[in-house]
């Protein structure tokens, strides 16, 4: 019986057998320093620019919260309030803190996924 390593014979380039790895570039990443490619959607806002508020009001942070619990069903293609009454009508029983800052008409009423998905 012979051997699988003459069976599977390896033919090596000559043109790379001799060359180290140290001389090969690394790959180049869209996510590294320096980049041109352009940004991803996901990245700016409705208006266009980018979205590069990391700080957030304390009611808009409760708000993302309420977007991203999938209890409530789904929030794309309707209001927040919209999203919450449906909630009620299901009897899911969203927090009151949500209408209160909905109705309150100082907060952003689109979900956090609207026009991003």
């Amino acid at each position: 019986m012979s051997s699988v390593k003459g069976f599977y014979k390896q033919k090596k380039n000559p043109n790379t057998a001799n060359k180290s790895s140290k001389s090969r570039k690394p790959p180049i990443h869209a996510a590294t320093f320096g980049s041109n490619l352009a940004q991803p959607p996901a990245l700016t806002s409705r208006n266009g620019n980018p979205d590069l508020q990391d700080e957030y009001s304390e009611s808009e942070s409760v708000l993302r919260q309420f977007d991203m619990n999938t209890v409530y069903g789904p929030c794309i293609g309707m209001t927040r309030l919209a999203r919450w009454e449906r909630a009620v009508n299901l009897g899911l029983n969203p927090p009151q803190e949500i209408e209160r800052l909905l109705k309150s008409g100082n907060v952003q009423q689109e979900s956090l996924w609207d026009s991003r998905i």
